[in-house]
């Protein structure tokens, strides 16, 4: 436990790189037809304090009349660096790259080719408009099909008034931002870049109360198709937030907009079709729980008619497809246009599907193994191109993976190759826990829903005592922790702890029931869960130490890890929470979902809420501070000054709480990082504090 040695086992397991986006390209030789896979990845790097972006490519050889079946995979390419890049796209036709690139203060658009840069602009210094925006929620950059234009989204410029005074009168003016990890990302407009003569302009005709993002060229690229955010009376976080009032839009080159969706909707991830027939898009209700089981809808460009490919799942069967609750990639259609594959949290695992627009059917595309057998607990599709898939896969002991496969035909398995093996592998064992709750904890409302966890612990123990358990809760709370790589768990666990993650009822993948179960349950169904979790974990399995238990988390894993010590203050020894939630009533007036505040502890929102004496009531008697004189474990609070999500005098209520009555009690303070608490030094920093705090109190 020495500290320098800490660090140095972070820095492996936090170090091991992760891909992140992948690009296919195809050509036809004589006799074969060979595949480039072009991926991306991310590598944390203590020694820099910040992340590295590479590429690396590979070709495979696949037989040119059944190209199902890749003959050879060529050894890969070196990495190569990938610096300052925010967005990059690559045309339809001639594989020439876009990338808008952030070098010494200017943003430039850059376009390569075979022979090197072709053509290179100075965004910045054109002062059209503010920041190119490279965040998943907005960000775009999309080729017309002649490859003549770009299409991408940027701030609006905020000196667009007409003379000196004005702009005097109005630079003190508050901005509205669109919130946490969105700082100055405010009034998002679309524009496109003529690449023959180097002119940039901004689309006209987007309605006024709206916000686009998520653009691309309709078939023929004469129009648009985005979505568009309403900011109206005022705007709302958005990020990990798939229930804002949002619609997708048609925008013509004269400035004729239509709402091609459904209104009172939330909407994301419009997806065209190969054969520009289709667009694909996600769709959820409007406020209430924050992330949701999203439905797959259709619509035809030519009808202008919008239907479902696949509905919300309340209950999902046993072992079957739980529905949809995350982003679809920039790539998800099958060369034939009649099927879209994507990934998704399916109970404690990370599951791939493709659904089969003829049918409806969903199959699963993974291992055709039993769910104990399985290597990879998680599989994420990047893309799938010319209907070859590329897809990391991992689990709790794994890093990493970087795999492809052909899409099947009907009623085959997928021949999975893989790409790149992590470097190491570590020597961890994991399992995967069902739990289910006694009478007395059902939901009267959503009776008969069950929940789990995945353990993860050290394979040998040290002079075979027993191990202790750190019980990990993840936030949102709708959110999960799949049996994926986490580094957090395997540093731990390559210390000699035992750690339970859990996914209590309110987590995606196990149905839209239980995400709505949690509403209005905060504070004791969520940490009734937990607990019957560690009960179960310390039942099933003899090696555990029930005396050395301890229980960490972050946002609503931190607020659950404050409720645990003050709930159960004999039960466990230490308690780590990152910016957690510690009094929901004096939340109200400072978290970017204010909405949120109201939705989990069951009360109906509108804009023009004014707080009453009740509402206030009920969020304080579910929030962890009205036990905080029961707290007796030591409490470690890391908290991000700048978190916008759940401000830090959050931590420092709890913090003044417990000093006050003389508990143990240390705060770390990260005034530049926010409610992620996800700068590369920052995570170190926390690890380390954690593991040491953890080593002195269990």
């Amino acid at each position: 436990m020495e500290p320098s040695l800490v660090t140095g086992l972070y820095g492996e397991v936090s170090g091991l790189p992760a891909p992140v986006s992948a690009q296919v390209s195809e050509e036809q030789l004589p006799e074969v037809r060979t595949f480039t896979v072009t991926a991306e990845w991310s590598q944390s790097d203590l020694v820099r304090g910040s992340r590295l972006r590479y590429s690396q490519q590979w070709t495979l050889i696949a037989d040119s009349n059944h190209n199902k079946s890749i003959r050879t995979v060529l050894p890969p390419r070196p990495c190569a660096l990938v610096a300052g890049e925010l967005v990059s796209a690559i045309s339809p036709i001639r594989g020439q790259r876009a990338v808008v690139r952030e070098t010494s203060g200017h943003q430039l658009l850059e376009i390569w080719n075979h022979h090197g840069l072709r053509k290179c602009l100075n965004l910045t210094a054109l002062k059209k408009h503010g920041k190119v925006y490279e965040d998943v929620q907005f960000g775009c950059l999309s080729w017309s099909e002649c490859e003549k234009k770009l299409l991408y989204v940027a701030e609006k410029n905020k000196n667009t008034h007409d003379g000196e005074s004005a702009c005097r009168k109005d630079r003190s003016v508050y901005c509205e931002d669109w919130g946490e990890a969105l700082n100055n990302k405010s009034v998002p407009v679309i524009f496109v870049l003529n690449l023959q003569n180097g002119s940039v302009s901004e689309l006209q005709g987007v309605p006024p109360d709206v916000s686009p993002g998520q653009a691309l060229w309709a078939p023929g690229s004469q129009s648009v198709v985005f979505v568009g955010w309403y900011h109206e009376p005022f705007r709302l976080g958005l990020r990990f937030c798939s229930n804002r009032r949002s619609a997708i839009f048609k925008l013509d080159l004269d400035g004729n907009c239509e709402c091609v969706s459904g209104s009172d909707l939330s909407v994301s991830c419009p997806r065209l079709s190969p054969d520009g027939s289709t667009i694909v898009y996600l769709q959820g209700r409007v406020f209430g729980p924050h992330n949701q089981c999203l439905s797959l809808q259709q619509l035809d460009l030519r009808s202008r008619k919008s239907s479902t490919l696949l509905e919300v799942v309340n209950r999902p069967l046993t072992g079957e497809f739980a529905g949809v609750y995350e982003a679809l990639p920039p790539c998800c259609w099958s060369a034939d246009s009649q099927r879209v594959v994507f990934s998704s949290a399916r109970r404690n695992w990370k599951d791939l599907y493709m659904v089969d627009r003829q049918s409806n059917t969903v199959t699963s595309l993974s291992d055709s193994l039993p769910d104990l057998s399985k290597v990879f607990g998680s599989w994420k599709l990047l893309t799938v191109q010319k209907d070859l898939m590329v897809v990391c896969c991992s689990s709790p002991n794994t890093p990493p993976t970087l795999r492809v496969g052909f899409l099947p035909s009907a009623g085959e398995a997928v021949t999975w190759q893989t790409l790149q093996q992590p470097v190491m592998t570590f020597d961890l064992h994991w399992t995967v826990l069902d739990v289910t709750p006694p009478p007395e904890e059902d939901n009267t409302q959503y009776s008969g829903l069950d929940f789990g966890a995945v353990l993860v612990k050290p394979t040998r123990r040290l002079h075979e005592t027993k191990i202790p358990l750190v019980v990990f809760i993840h936030g949102g709370p709708h959110s999960q922790f799949p049996a994926e790589w986490n580094s957090t768990t395997a540093g731990l666990a390559q210390l000699g702890f035992a750690v339970l993650m859990v996914n209590y009822r309110g987590s995606t993948g196990f149905g839209q029931d239980s995400i709505l179960s949690l509403i209005g349950n905060i504070g004791t169904q969520d940490v009734k869960d937990v607990q019957r979790a560690v009960l179960t974990a310390l039942q099933s399995d003899i090696t555990l130490d029930p005396k050395r238990l301890a229980v960490i988390g972050g946002s609503h894993g931190g607020f659950l890890a404050c409720h645990l010590v003050g709930q159960y203050p004999e039960f466990y020894r230490a308690c780590a929470a990152r910016n957690p939630v510690i009094n929901a009533a004096t939340l109200l007036g400072t978290s970017d979902i204010v909405d949120w505040r109201y939705s989990s502890v069951g009360l109906q929102y509108s804009y023009d809420q004014i707080p009453t004496a009740e509402a206030l009531a009920a969020m304080l008697e579910k929030s962890p501070i009205t036990h905080a004189a029961q707290i007796k474990a030591p409490v470690l609070l890391m908290l991000g000054g700048k978190d916008r999500r759940v401000s830090p005098h959050q931590g420092l209520e709890l913090y003044k709480a417990l000093k006050s009555r003389a508990s143990p009690v240390r705060l770390l303070w990260f005034p530049e990082d926010g409610h992620s608490l996800s700068r590369v030094d920052t995570q170190a920093d926390c690890f380390l504090n954690t593991v040491l705090w953890l080593h002195q109190h269990l």
